[in-house]
């Protein structure tokens, strides 16, 4: 089986895009987070706004075109088996030690309750009670806080493998054939109109809770790109021509989010109806992946030094990089280095935090499968090779 060296780059890329963007919400004005640095900046919302459109839709599409190379000789039941262990397992070990002190950080800094973690690790095993609004979701007692993605992964790929003989049937297969046949200016709009279809109907209705329960446009939207990414995930045509793409998809990209970011900052006035600033976003958004997936194929389809330690690294710092940015937060604060210094360090301490746990936890046997690793670790893949081949002229730099 050939490895697609770019899914696993943009997935990595993704994900440490993720680090760098929870690292910003804490500095972020206006925003809810679980802390908030007293130097937070309003200039940071347009950055983060044009990332956050996007940014999750692009980790749900990479798992699906992930999903599509892992079902290739498997059964339907092993799928589902070895993907609800390597979701579910670091969920629950996540909720129970790595996310509680998160939730410890914020009832303390809001005055719901008195500092003693012992005591609020104690209580939390024991779902509470709490006060309202103690820390984000602690009316269900614990919380999975930014682990949400791993419940809503599972979902996903417990959907799609229990329709998969609905999706190999002659329609499923011409819907496939139909999406994966998409060309020029049709591929850069038709994805775009479910999501649209999506804003219309359910946006209104339900907004974002990443409580899995309520969450109804944004499982439509997730599942969605899902599924688009399943589609295209073994098909070397449509990546070809996402690769064509990719300049008129960049420019397209950066006149949307102009647009966007404009009528956004029309005076009250003029304001535009947000269901127009929401469908903007939404052909916004397809644009961003479009480009991001045509030039990842083009540049990003190498066997990078990085990539094999990236390929197996990324499960542990998505799991670790919260609580790490939150025990950071909690040190550096009263030390009151400055609106420049301290994100700074945070963001270096984060970076090696994650670095020097995950080093333990791939080189430890019994805590790989906690953080969605295989059990044996392969110690060829600790760090980067010294020296890879250089692909040959004219030859595929995939493998």
């Amino acid at each position: 089986m050939n490895r697609r060296h770019d899914i696993d780059a943009l997935r990595a890329l993704a994900f440490g895009l993720v680090i760098v963007y929870h690292v910003a919400m804490y500095y972020v004005a206006d925003w809810h987070w679980h802390l908030k640095s007293p130097h937070a900046a309003e200039w940071l919302q347009m950055p983060m706004r044009a990332l956050n459109l996007w940014r999750m839709d692009l980790v749900f599409l990479i798992s699906g075109v992930a999903l599509g190379f892992l079902q290739r000789g498997q059964g339907r039941l092993a799928l589902l088996r070895a993907r609800s262990w390597r979701l579910l397992l670091p969920l629950v070990f996540g909720m129970a030690v790595i996310v509680p002190f998160q939730a410890y950080a914020q009832a303390v800094a809001n005055g719901s309750i008195a500092p003693g973690l012992g005591a609020f690790l104690l209580r939390y095993a024991a779902g509470g009670p709490w006060p309202p609004g103690a820390f984000d979701g602690s009316d269900f007692g614990v919380t999975w806080n930014h682990l949400w993605y791993l419940p809503y992964l599972w979902l996903y790929t417990t959907l799609l493998v229990l329709l998969l003989p609905l999706l190999a049937s002659g329609a499923g297969r011409r819907l496939r054939l139909a999406f994966a046949g998409l060309r020029g200016t049709a591929l850069m709009l038709v994805p775009a109109l479910p999501l649209m279809l999506w804003s219309l109907t359910l946006w209104p209705h339900f907004p974002p809770t990443h409580d899995l329960i309520g969450d109804g446009w944004l499982h439509a939207v997730y599942f969605t790109l899902f599924l688009y990414g399943w589609w295209i995930g073994v098909d070397e045509h449509w990546w070809a021509e996402a690769a064509r793409l990719r300049w008129p998809a960049l420019w397209i990209t950066l006149a949307l989010l102009a647009l966007y970011l404009g009528l956004r900052a029309l005076p009250a006035g003029l304001a535009v109806p947000r269901l127009l600033l929401r469908l903007t976003a939404d052909v916004y958004l397809w644009a961003a992946l479009l480009a991001i997936l045509g030039w990842g194929h083009a540049r990003l389809n190498r066997p990078w030094r990085w990539l094999p330690w990236a390929r197996a690294s990324v499960y542990p710092w998505y799991v670790l990089h919260q609580t790490i940015i939150i025990v950071l937060v909690v040190w550096l604060a009263p030390l009151r280095l400055g609106p420049w210094l301290e994100p700074v360090l945070l963001l270096a301490g984060t970076l090696l935090a994650c670095g020097a746990l995950t080093a333990l936890v791939r080189r430890t046997t019994w805590l790989r499968p906690l953080f969605g690793l295989d059990r044996s670790a392969d110690a060829a893949k600790l760090r980067p090779p010294a020296r890879l081949p250089r692909p040959s002229p004219g030859r595929p730099a995939c493998r």
